[in-house]
């Protein structure tokens, strides 16, 4: 087909499967650790470092790593604050990045609210190949994080408690795998958009979570749902002109609302071990 042969199309689609093996495991992790909306606060923060660096004419990725990183930092910090009441950190977090991006929208006059809108929404056009080689970094890096770390962080989603009396460095973890989610927002935000980017972090795993059982064959399903889901809302998206974050999104609700009547229909007739 000739969207295939389009460079900008190219580029989606290699951030589009880069994207899918990191955003469901990662994903993955947040929902067992009841952080689904982490996911938003950290795509509000990231918001605000696009345009932090818009207002500073600077490298807008270098500079929303920057404020993702100090942002991650005081998630963890409000979350050591409000042990018993956590999801404060997360409300105050979220309304703090977006307030911030929204003032230095109307602070400059230069055209960053249209700008801007490319990160709300996503566009296929914007994938540059530093931004995708950006991404094949942060895929690298957080693979080998969780190559090293996957027994210890899968005490720590678990039981924090448990994990921090048994020696493992439970502050670090929490805090490297916030910086992890951050920084994946950061380079996912461009093509999906900074208001869907958790849809697809969490709807993968979700997804995975009521068809599989076990944890490794939970993230391998979420992977692949992720990699279908992702294929076929990119190349709709570019058929039908419509926002790449939004179409994607609605083809993972699609699977959901699927999987689910199917599973049901399988255990009515006596077939839910398939899944098993």
């Amino acid at each position: 087909m000739e969207m295939f042969h389009l460079g900008f199309m190219q580029h989606a689609l290699w951030a589009g499967g880069l994207i899918a093996l990191i955003a469901p495991v990662l994903g993955l992790f947040l929902i067992l650790r009841r952080q689904s909306l982490m996911a938003d606060t950290l795509s509000h923060i990231s918001l605000a470092g696009v345009a932090l660096g818009m207002t500073l004419h600077s490298n807008i990725n270098a500079v929303t790593i920057a404020v993702i990183v100090l942002g991650t930092a005081g998630i963890e910090y409000m979350r050591s604050t409000y042990k018993t009441y956590s999801e404060v950190s997360v409300a105050i977090l979220m309304a703090t990045g977006l307030s911030l991006a929204l003032v230095l929208m109307s602070l400059n006059q230069g055209g960053i609210s249209t700008s801007v809108e490319q990160y709300l929404f996503g566009s296929l056009v914007t994938i540059s190949l530093e931004q995708l080689q950006l991404l094949a970094l942060v895929t690298l890096i957080t693979g080998v994080f969780f190559l090293f770390f996957r027994r210890p962080m899968f005490v720590l989603t678990f039981d924090e408690d448990t994990a921090y009396t048994s020696g493992l460095p439970a502050k670090w973890l929490s805090l490297c795998f916030s910086i992890l989610t951050g920084l994946s927002i950061a380079v996912i935000m461009p093509i999906i958009g900074a208001l869907l980017v958790s849809a697809l972090m969490v709807l993968p795993a979700a997804i995975a979570m009521r068809i599989m059982k076990g944890f490794k064959r939970t993230i391998l399903a979420s992977i692949v749902i992720a990699m279908v889901c992702m294929f076929f809302g990119l190349t709709s998206s570019y058929s039908l002109g419509t926002p790449p974050g939004a179409t994607i999104t609605l083809t993972l609700v699609v699977f959901l609302l699927v999987s689910l009547l199917i599973k049901k229909a399988l255990s009515k007739l006596n077939w839910s071990g398939f899944f098993s």
